[in-house]
């Protein structure tokens, strides 16, 4: 099997159990995930499987969508409602205040890794130091939000849910706590689900349980979604029979003898197709070779 399927995965397991059930269910030896998701979130976890696997360090970096549930009035040292509460109070919050504060997370802002969180230190995850009551000094990264709404607020109770369109590394927990700081109060995120990643939504999604009954039936085949899937952000380039032999062997496309002949730019991205629009793979220009060099190959073809 090569391809992509997509999971909506379930709380309280991680996105490596989601695989091992999939490699089993699927009977595909080779199988991995484009990006991890927190035990508790839900959503959308696209897996991939056989020379789909080739993808994994290529995938362009796409932006992702979530519905994030939240509580005011309350922190934790993991800032969601999984970690040891810290602080605790009564608050009254309207939701008029939540709103005028989301325009400060916005854009591009610099937001400061939770010690709670897979980043590397000095060689060392953070949460292994966390989880010894170390907190050490972290550097602001630089994210981008597009989308930062509310979408449902209940005054009496300081519960809601936002909707938050971002970059890849983005923590969503994060920008809930840094909005319980500004309103003075406190924030944690009580759950969430990844609606949107690497281009698929919850409407590709299947559930681990409809994989399951599609496998017995020998019908898991009808749910994989093909390579090119993952990397339509990038032009395509169709190809002649005889470059498709060359590329299949190895080599480097002319540039003067493709449709990139003008106007494309050093070390941009196409994909590459046969004749018939078959994808063949990735090319990447190299203007110092004037060639539309291999970047990886993802579908050798026998009979060109």
């Amino acid at each position: 099997m090569d391809g992509i399927i997509v999971i909506n995965k379930p709380m309280d397991f991680t996105s490596f159990d989601v695989v091992a059930v999939m490699r089993r269910v699927a009977g595909e030896r080779k199988a991995g995930h484009t990006g991890t998701l927190d035990p508790m979130a839900t959503g959308v976890l696209p897996l991939l499987f056989g020379n789909a696997t080739k993808a994994q360090s290529l995938l362009p970096d796409s932006d992702k969508e979530y519905l994030a549930h939240f509580r005011l009035g309350i922190t934790t040292d993991t800032l969601d409602i999984t970690g040891t509460v810290l602080t605790q109070q009564r608050v009254t919050v309207t939701a008029a205040a939540i709103e005028n504060l989301l325009p400060r997370f916005t854009g591009d802002i610099l937001q400061t890794p939770p010690m709670y969180s897979a980043v590397q230190q000095n060689g060392r995850r953070l949460y292994d130091l966390a989880r010894k009551g170390i907190e050490v000094e972290r550097e602001k990264r630089e994210v981008s939000v597009h989308i930062l709404e509310l979408v449902e607020y209940d005054e009496k109770n300081a519960v809601g849910k936002l909707r938050i369109a971002c970059s890849k590394g983005t923590y969503i927990r994060s920008i809930i706590d840094d909005i319980g700081r500004e309103l003075g109060c406190g924030g944690v995120m009580t759950a969430l689900c990844r609606t949107s990643a690497c281009g698929y939504t919850l409407e590709d999604a299947i559930t681990l349980e409809q994989a399951k009954n599609l496998a017995e039936k020998g019908e898991i085949n009808t749910v994989v979604h093909s390579i090119e899937g993952l990397f339509t952000t990038y032009q395509a380039v169709q190809i002649s029979a005889p470059q498709a032999v060359r590329f299949n062997n190895g080599g480097g496309l002319d540039l003067g003898r493709t449709s990139l002949a003008r106007g494309c730019r050093d070390n941009a991205v196409y994909r590459v197709k046969s004749p018939d629009g078959e994808f063949l793979g990735l090319g990447v220009v190299c203007k110092e070779k004037e060639e539309l060099s291999i970047l990886k190959r993802f579908n050798v073809i026998r009979n060109v």
